[in-house]
């Protein structure tokens, strides 16, 4: 099947850099959509589709905000385009949001008790494990770092 063009204006400069993990990324959501989820309960066959989803963008806020690796036209096209979340990102720049996962983790009208997910560290109990039901984190206690090997082709 032949890719599709997502617009016809051509990509601006350094998308050739970020390209590849990009395509790599998609490639892993398409197979991760394939797969079958037999035997997973019915909000678990979404997690690996939301965690592939927080890589690409944290990938793309990383190489702008922190790296600055990128260009402010190149992060825009990839938002536009849709390999970046803009809400997301948004979360991720106020103080305190940083290791928010999703944004399913901060609304309260979508849980049974009108919470939300985020604990802090000190709050988990060791050996036990806490999971999301909208997205499978464990409560946006701690980024885990998803796309450090990601970094070695820049």
């Amino acid at each position: 099947m032949p890719k599709v063009k997502r617009s016809r204006t051509p990509p601006p400069d350094g998308w050739e850099l970020i390209q590849p993990t990009l395509d790599e990324l998609d490639q892993k959501m398409k197979e991760v959509e394939m797969e079958p989820h037999k035997g997973k309960r019915k909000v678990e066959s979404l997690w690996p589709i939301f965690r592939i989803h927080h890589q690409k963008t944290l990938y793309i806020f990383e190489l702008f905000y922190k790296r600055k690796a990128i260009s402010r036209e190149l992060c825009e096209y990839c938002i536009k385009e849709g390999y970046a979340d803009r809400n997301l990102i948004a979360m991720w720049k106020k103080q305190g949001c940083e290791n928010l996962c999703c944004l399913r983790c901060i609304q309260t009208w979508d849980t049974n008790f009108g919470t939300n997910c985020i604990l802090p560290k000190s709050k988990l109990e060791v050996g036990r494990i806490i999971e999301c039901t909208h997205c499978g984190c464990r409560g946006c206690s701690g980024r885990s770092l998803l796309i450090s090997n990601l970094f070695l082709e820049l």
